[in-house]
């Protein structure tokens, strides 16, 4: 709170008056305030092996000038490591017993000093784990700054689940960062995460079966157990870097105050963004609602007209809820000062007055979206996903009974006027002769006539979209007297489009198509919520729907394809 009030959230400068101490320097009478500075984090990535009972094996580190693999034992006999590249890096340290491996892994972290252990599950499995067996011989685990003691907290609510306390240091998992950036996966392991990201998996035989398998090359082959838990950390740490997870985390925390391993954490962020606003105009936050709140209605999602088509458009407003808090001056204070005010305000829903001058959110939204254009033009796609993440939370927070700024008028002044816009832009889609036969949140799905081509219909996508934004800046000058941030944008053009019906039902799904897509000569086919996408289904039933598809929209016959498949299954192959 300290820093959050002077618009501290990442960086910082300070003056003083400097008392030196035993091993610190001390700041009386400290001024603090924001400051542009970019830490470059020294990171370990850690992993630990071990038996089915938790007994410890080895704990493998990995950095920058560190490959090391500290293991019970001595070398034997063993194979020694072939020369390539991933086996030369690799140092082996032998120790007695699990207390002495545990004694190595403290000198070890107290040499190279990490700002950052990074792992697979590496929270709630291997910290866990290290913490349990050091419990077990009544020795503190010193792995932090100054051989301050590690620490567990279960979470109340998840038992089994917790947080590491690592004094000085952090630690990041790197599923609850990837899940974080919203990167989307059938299967979070590490081995198929590696596979899709980076093209290759642990150095393993057998990934299915290897528990066994640690456990026989731990008493046969310590060195070649050595090279698979080292595989682990650099899997991991390629992993961050492909994919930029610190810069994301990084930039969060500059954007917000979030700490860098902090998992969700939308209510604190936009708390930390809104409370000082609200402090120096002269107000004090509510308190959290007892009743935890009430929900408000969704985002639009229209019935859909199934059927077999040829040439759909998809038109979709950029980034809908946030330009909506723009246009309409939706806002916790904005909707006090508007009730007060209720002769110049702007109407919203349920109802909510919303005040033209006095108001934070529009503004935070502004900034946050011109710095998001300028990522975008830096080609900055860390800082532009952490940017759209925040500024997409923003609705959510305002109808979560877990924020002190919920009221059900300010979320439903959001989604129902989503419900307004779409609607209208149907109508007006449909007086320029299209069809709607689909819309979702912020996209609808247009049908044109069969014959066109590509050209012709990305022609007529961009048409409509250029109509529909002018349309709407006309309608909101003449009827609120507002500047219109709403924008709609021409997305893609589905040469071949289905739109199912419910299982068992004529009517229309929901969240539920595939599609044709064309591109830059070449055809995607794009499936939203069917079983070839959905992880929940075998890879049979998922590969079947899928050529099934491509079949369907290439005009053939699929009867022989669906014939061999019901007899490939009777079979048994």
């Amino acid at each position: 709170r300290y820093l959050m009030e002077r618009f501290i959230y990442g960086p910082l400068e300070f003056t003083g008056d400097p008392i030196q101490r035993q091993g610190y320097l001390e700041y009386r009478q400290a001024r603090v305030r924001p400051a542009q500075y970019t830490p470059v984090f020294r990171m370990i990535s850690l992993d630990v092996e071990c038996s089915a009972r938790g007994e410890l094996y080895s704990i493998g580190l990995y950095g920058e000038g560190i490959a090391t693999v500290l293991m019970i034992g001595e070398p034997s006999a063993d194979k020694e490591p072939s020369a390539d590249r991933e086996d030369a890096e690799l140092t082996v340290q032998w120790v007695a017993d699990e207390r002495a491996l545990l004694e190595a892994l403290e000198e070890q972290v107290e040499k190279y000093d990490p700002d950052l252990f990074i792992g697979w599950n590496v929270i709630n499995f291997d910290c866990r784990l290290l913490l349990k067996r050091a419990a077990l011989y009544r020795m503190p685990l010193r792995l932090g700054r100054g051989r301050q003691s590690a620490s567990w907290r279960e979470r109340t609510n998840e038992p089994g689940q917790g947080y590491v306390s690592i004094p000085g240091r952090m630690v990041i998992d790197g599923i609850d960062a990837l899940k974080s950036a919203t990167w989307h996966f059938d299967s979070f392991s590490l081995e198929s995460v590696a596979r899709e990201l980076l093209g290759k998996g642990k150095a393993i035989d057998d990934v299915s079966n290897r528990l066994s398998a640690i456990t026989h090359d731990f008493h046969h082959n310590k060195l070649k157990l050595a090279k698979y838990n080292l595989e682990d950390c650099r899997l991991v740490t390629e992993i961050f870097e492909k994919t930029r997870l610190l810069d994301f985390l990084r930039l969060r925390s500059e954007l917000t105050g979030l700490e860098l391993d902090r998992i969700g954490g939308s209510v604190q962020a936009f708390t930390n963004l809104y409370l000082p606003k609200l402090h120096r105009a002269g107000y004090v936050a509510p308190n959290l609602p007892e009743d935890g709140g009430l929900a408000s209605p969704g985002g639009y999602v229209m019935d859909s007209l199934p059927g077999l088509y040829n040439n759909v458009l998809v038109l979709d407003f950029k980034s809908l809820y946030p330009s909506i808090i723009r246009t309409f001056k939706v806002d916790p204070l904005g909707l006090v000062e508007g009730l007060q005010h209720p002769e110049s305000a702007i109407p919203g829903f349920k109802g909510a007055l919303f005040s033209r001058e006095r108001h934070f959110l529009p503004e935070i939204i502004t900034q946050l979206w011109q710095q998001r254009d300028q990522a975008k033009a830096e080609q900055d796609n860390a800082r532009s996903q952490a940017i759209k993440i925040l500024m997409n939370s923003f609705y959510g927070v305002l109808g979560s009974g877990g924020c002190r700024f919920y009221d059900t008028r300010l979320a439903s002044s959001i989604t129902m006027r989503g419900h307004e816009i779409m609607v209208q832009t149907s109508t007006w889609v449909e007086e320029n002769g299209h069809q709607v036969i689909y819309g979702d949140t912020d996209s609808i799905f247009v049908l044109l006539e069969e014959n066109l081509s590509h050209d012709e219909a990305d022609e007529i996508g961009q048409q409509l979209a250029t109509d529909i934004n002018r349309r709407w800046q006309a309608l909101l000058k003449d009827s609120l007297g507002l500047i219109c941030y709403l924008e709609m944008e021409y997305e893609t053009h589905y040469r071949r489009f289905l739109m199912p019906t419910i299982r068992g039902s004529e009517t229309g799904s929901k969240k539920r198509y595939a599609g044709l897509k064309v591109g830059n000569r070449s055809e995607e086919l794009v499936c939203k919520g069917l079983e070839t996408v959905r992880s929940d289904w075998t890879p049979l039933a998922r590969a079947f729907q899928a050529e099934l598809l491509r079949l369907v929209f290439a005009g053939s016959d699929p009867s022989i394809y669906i014939l061999d498949a019901v007899k490939a299954v009777q079979q048994g192959k």
